[in-house]
């Protein structure tokens, strides 16, 4: 008998406690998410708390992170947030500096923030839109490690970065090429991050997620319909990734037992691309 999911088997949602853990993976840390409002984020967000860590959340829309920050809270952990355009250089340092005054240190950070673009060929992607994807998928992590690294050897002295990539800048990708290229780039600099920055025990992650059930995703099968369920039929395990599961990927490699791993790209993608 064929067990394989239909295609249009929808991800488990992974469960949760959502109470703080005094021995959880990153208990007694400071962390950092960026992307925080919803999606990957969020879910990183509220995982973190349950695993024990005192978070700042950024995003540029206030509503959706005063809803994270309070089911946080609710919950019994410590969160806070601070509204943060990725693209903007200053914003961002403002928003680091204010978990270290917050919490009075940063140990590990989720530079989870991103947009997408139009779906379809390159030629067919208005300069402004090219311009706006590389704005935030990659000069955002750029300038968001560079204050980061600055904070933690200021602060904790040691500590751990991790990037969301996708699995989107592995290979070849004509459906979203640009947005392709600045994580393939994202990679690049992980990597370079990682060397740099290894040797005063800072590791720098990258996770690349494959079909993952976002907001993102869905506005590209809005307007693409049958996205999701190709996508999944090209996925071994047959179906999406609830957020979730992405950001536990993202939590063991901001722990400390992953403390042997540095400069690596992870792929979350349900074997899409094994």
């Amino acid at each position: 008998m064929n067990t394989t999911p239909s295609p249009a088997t929808p991800a488990p949602a992974p469960s949760s406690s959502l109470s703080p853990s005094p021995s959880g993976l990153l208990a007694g840390k400071v962390a950092f998410v960026s992307g925080a409002g919803r999606g990957i984020g969020a879910a990183a967000a509220r995982l973190f708390a349950e695993e024990g860590a005192r978070v700042l959340l950024t995003a540029r829309t206030e509503s959706q992170l005063r809803t994270v920050v309070a089911e946080i809270r609710a919950a019994g952990g410590t969160a806070d947030h601070v509204v943060c355009d990725l693209a903007d250089g200053d914003g961002v340092r403002a928003a680091v500096q204010r978990a270290v005054e917050l919490y009075g240190r940063l140990d590990v950070a989720f530079n989870n923030g991103a947009t997408g673009q139009p779906p379809g060929p390159m030629d067919t992607l208005s300069e402004a839109d090219f311009d706006a994807v590389a704005a935030v998928n990659l000069k955002g992590p750029w300038l968001a490690m560079r204050a980061q690294v600055a904070a933690v050897r200021a602060t904790a002295g040691r500590g751990a970065i991790v990037n969301t990539s996708s699995v989107g800048s592995l290979l070849a990708n004509p459906a979203l090429p640009v947005y392709g290229a600045a994580k393939r780039a994202l990679n690049s600099l992980t990597a370079s991050a990682a060397v740099t920055y290894g040797p005063e025990g800072i590791r720098v992650n990258a996770v690349a997620p494959g079909t993952t059930l976002t907001e993102m995703l869905r506005e590209w099968d809005d307007r693409s319909p049958g996205t999701i369920d190709h996508l999944n039929s090209q996925t071994p395990l047959g179906r999406a990734a609830d957020p979730r599961e992405i950001a536990q990927a993202a939590a063991w490699l901001l722990s400390d037992r992953a403390s042997y791993v540095t400069g690596t790209v992870l792929r979350v993608d349900g074997g899409m691309w094994a």
